[in-house]
């Protein structure tokens, strides 16, 4: 990286490459998620995406304006870069670090693109050539060697391209855990790395894993493991379904619970205000009549009494109340929970189908197979029966021969 680059966007991704032999499969470049940065050469003016991984650079890729980005899903992208010849693939958190990503992707390659415009009016400037920590000369020098460097570019577009990298620049913070690509469990991948090595042994010139019998094989391991994951993919997932489906029990009958003890509470409480309003009546008449003072003090301390168990049932009343509020939420929480099992059990379906599919492919693979076994033990015996008449062809070849010489030493000794 030279002294005049300074990055103006960056982001966090999982780095990929293609496979260099069958250029479909991809290759993780990183464990985890690295920062992938534009970086700006001000001296040179081009543009590069670089990262680095600890002290390896997985990617280095000038940009150009030949070159597309392009989106796969819904959080993986790709581009493919001549000079480097590979192709990257990135996968994002999320849908929105993609879409940011391929927006200052677009920016860069417009700005390329008026590059090349005034390269063809304007006269090359001299050639540079920077080093990299001293004894690695860059990359976009070698393809310089070949066009003249590119002319600065319009000041104003690159202010625009550098204000809007400012605002997106300190958005990711955070590494995220590794992709849904993640790596599987022990027993999957052991099956994995067998079945990249089988892969690869029908690229390896010579190899005799390139008849139909081999790649069969390979195709029938791979739908087995592809079987095996769903299959304890479902088993996760009806676990978790009837862990949720005992707790909303557990809560739906707490609730229950609760509700008819408020309801007594309920009747209970304005049982003691009739009884309270009774007293007092009691009282005033009391009062009005003066008949009997220790009546009133008797009817007096027993309201007060009564008073006191109001303020305590409406007390406790209220925090019933907060109760009966929290599970309703909960049961609210609940019902959303269900409606994402309920999604679960059509996923469960989907896949129990999917499953379904690939069984029936593995027995239709292995009918092939069969047929390719018998198929060549047929040829085999073929290959056997003419090897033994061309032998039995060329013995009688060489008893032909050794029949003419004899005549011809005996013609040429008469």
């Amino acid at each position: 990286m030279s002294f005049g680059e300074q990055p103006i966007f960056s982001t966090k991704a999982h780095v990929f490459q293609i496979d260099p032999e069958t250029k479909k499969n991809w290759i993780p470049a990183s464990k985890n998620a690295v920062s992938v940065s534009y970086y700006y050469d001000s001296t040179r003016n081009t543009y590069r995406i670089i990262s680095v991984d600890g002290s390896k650079a997985i990617i280095n890729s000038t940009i150009t304006p030949g070159m597309t980005f392009t989106k796969t899903s819904q959080k993986f992208g790709q581009w493919s870069d001549p000079r480097a010849n590979t192709v990257y693939g990135l996968g994002f958190t999320s849908e929105a670090d993609l879409a940011k990503f391929i927006e200052k992707f677009k920016d860069i390659k417009d700005l390329t693109r008026q590059q090349v415009a005034q390269q063809q009016v304007q006269p090359p400037p001299p050639q540079h050539s920077p080093q990299i920590n001293g004894n690695v000369v860059d990359e976009n020098h070698s393809a310089s060697q070949s066009s003249p460097a590119l002319p600065p570019s319009p000041a104003g577009a690159r202010q625009v391209l550098h204000h809007r990298s400012s605002s997106l620049s300190a958005v990711q913070t955070d590494s995220p855990e590794d992709p849904t690509e993640s790596p599987e469990q022990s027993s999957g991948s052991q099956d994995g790395l067998n079945l990249k090595e089988r892969r690869n042994s029908f690229n390896t010139p010579g190899s005799t894993g390139n008849s139909p019998e081999s790649q069969m094989k390979y195709e029938n391991d791979r739908l087995k493991l592809a079987l095996a994951q769903s299959s304890a993919n479902a088993k996760k997932w009806e676990i978790e379904l009837q862990t949720l489906k005992n707790n909303n029990a557990r809560l739906t009958a707490a609730l229950q619970e609760s509700t008819a003890n408020v309801e007594e509470w309920k009747k209970q409480l304005a049982a003691y205000k009739e009884e309270s309003a009774r007293m007092k009546k009691k009282v005033v008449e009391m009062e009005k009549q003066q008949n009997n003072s220790e009546q009133i003090g008797a009817l007096q301390t027993e309201l007060q009494q009564l008073t006191e168990r109001l303020e305590k049932v409406q007390i406790e009343s209220q925090d019933k109340s907060d109760e009966i509020n929290q599970l309703t939420r909960k049961t609210e929480e609940l019902s959303a929970k269900e409606t994402k099992n309920n999604n679960m059990q059509s996923k469960l379906q989907s896949l129990e189908e999917e499953n379904k599919l690939l069984t029936l492919k593995i027995q239709d693979y292995q009918r092939q197979l069969q047929d390719c076994k018998t198929i060549r033990d047929k040829d085999t015996s073929e290959v056997l029966t003419l090897q033994e008449q061309l032998g039995n062809k060329v013995t009688e070849l060489y008893e032909l021969h050794e029949q003419i010489v004899s005549v011809i030493q005996k013609e040429s000794n008469s």
